[in-house]
């Protein structure tokens, strides 16, 4: 794995880049707020997801506005977007694309599949079988795929969304572990508070209709070029030594948990790094604080566990054992 290098730059370099990162979180949150009443925490971390260049699994039971938040999300960055209703018959093909004979020409001509596109929503993705999700890891990892014999290059803002449904397992596919760890994210997205889904009814009542952003007023805050070049605040935004030490500590405790029997790899410490950077970015800071590390701890690492025979017998969750873990291992002053 290639590790990210973090060149040193002037305080005033740094302050710029930061300062755009600053204001793109508030545009984009002020856009996709037209849509989408509360979640105001997963959209921040879905903003970090895509400053920090990294994937996002959203969990959370039908109707709690998953797939609109991806979709205002996408309008409010400028990104092509599209989306794959993930089934148990769903193909490859159906992601990556496939060849088809032209009567016109009477040559193959490739057609590319949904997979080409900036933002991409894979709903109910634990719906597809092993071999489709397959045809996923490459493109999540290498942001790139193998096609008819040719290596073909992804959007550079390519970022997956996927969304799965906690509670329901009929026709279900658990995430193999390996896919899972390419996430940098999984972001359990709740019901609203009263007063929110008194709004929700009120804005409908009003003809809000989920399917017609324009109509709601969603514009693009930032341009393709924009994002892209505020990730730069990434490598920006410093970590002094006893905060990525913290980081690397929080990360082996997982491994050390008589609760846990699989923790997090090293690729979850190089996750929880980014997330930080980019989180300490889009909140205008030009470093990262203890704060920043626990804040993202559940989402960065939960969904890289597996639990032991004994806590699952206790009926213990990952998010309650990561707490246990996250609250013994001393914060840095």
């Amino acid at each position: 794995m290639t590790l990210p290098t973090f060149a040193p730059t002037s305080p005033t370099a740094t302050s710029n880049a930061v300062a755009a990162a600053h204001a793109i979180r508030e545009g984009v949150l002020a856009e996709v707020r037209k849509a989408v009443v509360g979640q105001d925490e997963p959209l921040e971390l879905m903003l970090v997801g895509l400053l920090a260049g990294g994937h996002v699994l959203l969990e959370g039971v039908p109707g709690v506005a998953k797939t609109l938040m991806a979709k205002a999300l996408a309008r409010g960055v400028s990104a092509d977007f599209k989306r794959i209703q993930f089934t148990p018959d769903l193909m490859p093909a159906d992601i990556l694309g496939t060849s088809i004979f032209d009567l016109k020409s009477q040559s193959f001509v490739l057609v590319r599949g949904p997979i080409f596109t900036d933002l991409l929503l894979a709903d109910e993705i634990n719906r597809a079988p092993a071999k489709t999700q397959s045809a996923l890891l490459e493109a999540m990892q290498e942001r790139g795929v193998s096609l008819e014999g040719r290596n073909m290059a992804l959007s550079p803002l390519f970022t997956v969304f996927a969304t799965q449904n906690p509670v329901e397992s009929e026709g279900t596919y658990p995430l193999p572990e390996a896919q899972l760890d390419r996430f940098l994210l999984k972001i359990d997205v709740g019901y609203p508070a009263p007063e929110e889904e008194d709004a929700i009814l009120e804005s409908v009542h009003r003809g809000f209709d989920s399917g017609d952003l324009a109509r709601a007023g969603v514009t693009a805050a930032v341009t393709k070029e924009g994002l892209l070049s505020a990730r730069a605040a990434l490598n920006e935004v410093t970590v002094e030594p006893p905060v990525l030490a913290y980081i690397r500590k929080l990360v082996a405790a997982t491994r050390t948990s008589s609760r846990i029997r699989l923790g997090a790899g090293p690729r979850a410490g190089v996750h929880l790094l980014l997330a930080a950077k980019a989180l300490a970015a889009l909140r205008g800071r030009g470093f990262v604080t203890p704060d920043d590390v626990r804040f993202l701890a559940g989402p960065v690492l939960k969904h890289r566990l597996l639990l032991s025979p004994d806590a699952e017998l206790d009926g213990a969750t990952p998010t309650d054992v990561l707490r246990e873990v996250v609250q013994s291992v001393e914060v840095p002053r």
